[in-house]
């Protein structure tokens, strides 16, 4: 075979494969949880999230959260944060009606129903895209479109067959500096382990504490 044309197939090979493995889109897994491990109390709690916030963290994961074109969750935390969001004045407000949204649920769901004369928050939410079918396949379906990280945010349920899917790029744990004794946590029930590899590290005045993972 001419050299040159093998140099082009080569180089072609590498292209594609480029395109296809090493530009697809990070999914970043954001989760609040108590140095005991748990990301809500035993019926759901999350007022402890509040108590050790400051404004430096809370401008910390607003900043992280702009990083993102994407943020994605379960059905429950769709349905609860929607309603909420759209009419929200929080710094978090204009990142979460303003990025684009995807939910995974079940058969039949129909999204957020925006009303009449909807405001811009209210459109944004109810253009949301829906997925019902296999989870991996669809998140592998949003990591291979163009675009900025995905981020994941939601409940202990959609969290923990988010992470069996071993399809996470990198994991930010806020630790905030609280024991709850009992709750739900998201790291249980893998069919095998997951090793991981620190890579950051930050803290902040109120004792939170996030560290941030990537596979290894």
């Amino acid at each position: 075979m001419n050299q040159n044309l093998t140099v082009k197939i080569i180089e072609r090979t590498n292209e594609v494969y480029l395109k296809k493995y090493i530009a697809m889109r990070k999914l970043i897994m954001k989760m609040s949880m108590s140095v005991d491990g748990f990301v809500s109390g035993a019926n759901g709690e999350m007022d402890w999230v509040f108590k050790s916030s400051t404004p430096e963290s809370k401008a910390w994961a607003i900043e992280q959260t702009w990083d993102a074109d994407l943020v994605l969750m379960g059905r429950k935390t769709f349905e609860t944060i929607a309603p909420y969001w759209v009419t929200s004045t929080d710094a978090f407000a204009a990142p979460m009606n303003e990025i684009s949204k995807a939910v995974f649920t079940k058969k039949g769901y129909k999204g957020f129903d925006p009303g009449k004369d909807p405001s811009p928050a209210a459109v944004s939410w109810a253009k949301a895209r829906i997925f019902d079918e296999d989870l991996a396949e669809g998140i592998k379906q949003l990591k291979a479109e163009q675009g900025k990280p995905i981020t994941a945010i939601g409940g202990a349920g959609f969290m923990n067959s988010l992470i069996a899917t071993r399809l996470v790029d990198e994991f930010r744990l806020v630790i905030h500096p609280v024991i709850l004794g009992a709750g739900q946590p998201i790291f249980t029930g893998l069919a095998k382990p997951q090793h991981l590899k620190l890579v950051d590290v930050k803290s902040f005045p109120g004792g939170i504490v996030v560290h941030i993972y990537h596979p290894a």
